[in-house]
């Protein structure tokens, strides 16, 4: 077994988590990552209302009697939901992790640890890190360029970014951005994190709420298989690559401003490519880690494997490089 302190912080046996992931971050998913030994989280925006996340809770705590939290990312926006009734759902379900993302989570974090609730603040640069150290976050989850979803605009993959924000960090840390195998998690402690937060490869398991066919194109699709759309925007997104991410990369190589790419990008159309099965309906997230996922495994098979192959590799394979 691998202890951290990240596993005493938030009561779970594994150094794993399943980040918040828009449409997929539901009951089946995060229920069965719990019952595996690692640490779920339910994506707060994914349910329609504060009302609707409420009744997700309870159906999570139905099927599961382990540890999980919420994810709930802040992003700025012209009507934004309400935020502050989605944080009084949280509290009042009794919700004792939460995974944060996105702008000025301050108030936030605040709030949470009012109530006892531990939260971990998503960062995809040291400086932002720091800041959410500073502000009180109880642990970071450093998300390195690899990712899916929004790597930041600095370019920094996993290799430097995590033991550059290890040197700066002093609570728990968790690497994310294209982490899936035990070769992945035994690294992560070698670079400075204390565990590792996945998102594509729990999609691409038995109990992801997606089409099947989603979950075989992920496994068919290898390293090269995504695109960064919103570059020109400074706004970078991953994404899987398809007919309608190519078509978004070849407007904005004209010039081709939001306005002009938001028909093709709308958030619906990526919830349709995981109820229907067709992947190239819509953009949907998807990170480097795709090149290494070959299987649809279980989340107890894969959480049980990924840890057995990280304790072999640092009790076995690293030690007999060691010469005495």
């Amino acid at each position: 077994m691998i202890k951290t302190r990240f596993t005493e912080m938030f009561g779970v046996k594994h150094p794993i988590a399943q980040g918040g992931m828009q449409w997929v971050g539901k009951a089946e998913l995060v229920s069965a990552v719990a019952n595996a030994g690692g640490l779920g989280f339910i994506t707060a925006l994914t349910q329609p209302t504060p009302e609707d996340l409420t009744r997700e809770i309870k159906r999570t705590r139905d099927l599961t009697d382990q540890p999980f939290g919420v994810n709930l990312t802040i992003l700025p926006a012209v009507k934004p939901p309400p935020y502050a009734e989605y944080r009084a759902a949280i509290i009042e379900s009794g919700i004792k992790a939460v995974e944060t993302a996105g702008y000025k989570p301050e108030e936030h974090i605040a709030e949470f640890q009012k109530h006892g609730i531990k939260v971990i603040h998503k960062c995809t640069a040291v400086r932002h890190a720091v800041s959410a150290q500073r502000m009180g976050a109880d642990a970071i989850s450093i998300d390195g360029f690899e990712c899916a979803g929004h790597p930041g605009e600095d370019d920094i993959p996993g290799l430097i970014l995590i033991p550059a924000a290890a040197e700066k960090i002093t609570i728990p840390m968790i690497a994310s951005g294209g982490f899936g195998d035990g070769r992945g998690l035994a690294a992560a402690l070698a670079l400075g994190a204390e565990g590792i937060n996945m998102g594509t490869r729990f999609l691409a398991t038995k109990e992801a709420p997606i089409h099947q066919k989603i979950k075989e194109q992920i496994v068919a699709n290898d390293e090269r298989a995504t695109d960064l759309i919103f570059r020109t925007m400074r706004n970078t997104s991953r994404v899987s690559r398809n007919d309608v991410s190519q078509e978004v990369v070849r407007l904005e190589k004209e010039g081709a401003k939001f306005e002009d790419v938001r028909h093709l990008v709308v958030g619906a159309r990526g919830k349709v490519v995981y109820e229907s099965g067709d992947p190239n309906y819509g953009i949907w997230s998807a990170g480097l880690i795709q090149g290494l996922i070959h299987d649809i495994p279980t989340c107890d098979e894969l959480i049980t494997r990924i840890v057995a192959d990280a304790e072999n590799i640092i009790q076995q394979r690293l030690a007999n490089f060691i010469v005495k």
